[in-house]
């Protein structure tokens, strides 16, 4: 039996004798849906190449100083981005999460950095959803002039591509009047409202003491951005790791799978059907 299916099988038994399911889940999990891979400035140029002409890295663009210094050119990026996640149908490996959720008495929640909405629209509930950075569907005052966090529905971004800028209305604070941005924790920012997240965080420490035997799936999660893989390893002893590029597990937290989300996912699900 090699190394890797040997942790497969190890993963399929922790599944089936979990009550509960902790997903947790980086960039990488939406590569399979077709979203862009934004690791270094190279992946995020080659999507938007006129920040890359620019030669404006994703620390300068993800920043809430964007928003003041060039409004359309901010907009212009996280418009599309806006618009590109409401357009993305969930990959299979989301509906094989949810059968596994399903299957337990618990159920899931999931905890993730991705800010794309893509486990909602997957038919994860609202409830069992913490999004640590913020989520790009709802916005806030660029001031901020309040706490208020509101829904982007509304907001239909129609975005120069060639150029990044946004070519209709900025989204105004319904408040006070100001630019509205997105309620995303970006580089630099004083202003994130995290009342949403907080709120999402609480359910997430609830549903966590009710657990009896977790099972933890990662999925995607970097370490150069490390906030999930370290909040995985905190909260279980079986942890399974799913990572194209850095799978590498402590034998004393779980185990890792080299893959992308897809592969991976569907490769578990073969094992956990038959048991």
């Amino acid at each position: 039996m090699t190394l890797e299916t040997q942790s497969l099988e190890t993963a399929a038994g922790w599944l089936h004798e979990a009550d509960g399911l902790l997903i947790t889940a980086g960039a990488g999990m939406g590569v399979d849906s077709g979203l862009p891979d934004f690791r270094g400035n190279r992946g995020m140029w080659a999507a938007y190449p006129a920040l890359g002409e620019a030669k404006i890295p994703f620390e300068s663009i993800a920043n809430p100083d964007a928003f003041m210094k060039n409004p359309a050119l901010a907009w212009g990026f996280y418009g599309h981005r806006l618009a590109l996640y409401r357009s993305i149908e969930p990959h299979a490996g989301f509906a094989i999460l949810k059968r596994w959720a399903d299957g337990m008495s618990r159920g899931a929640f999931v905890f993730t950095s991705n800010v794309d909405g893509q486990f909602q629209k997957a038919g994860f509930p609202e409830n069992a959803i913490a999004e640590c950075h913020g989520s790009i569907h709802h916005l806030q005052c660029t001031e901020p002039c309040s706490v208020d966090i509101w829904s982007a529905a509304r907001f239909k971004p129609d975005v120069d591509e060639r150029a990044c800028h946004l070519k209709n209305a900025f989204p105004k604070c319904p408040r006070c009047g100001a630019l509205a941005r997105p309620n995303i924790l970006m580089f630099g920012d004083w202003a994130w409202l995290d009342s949403r997240t907080e709120r999402q965080l609480a359910r997430l420490d609830h549903w966590l003491s009710g657990v009896a035997q977790l099972a933890v799936v990662e999925i995607g999660a970097g370490k150069a951005l490390p906030t999930v893989r370290r909040f995985s390893e905190r909260h279980g002893t079986r942890v399974i790791r799913i990572n194209a590029r850095e799978a590498v597990m402590n034998a004393a937290k779980g185990v890792g799978i080299q893959g992308r989300a897809v592969e991976a996912l569907s490769a578990l699900d073969e094992l956990w059907k038959d048991r």
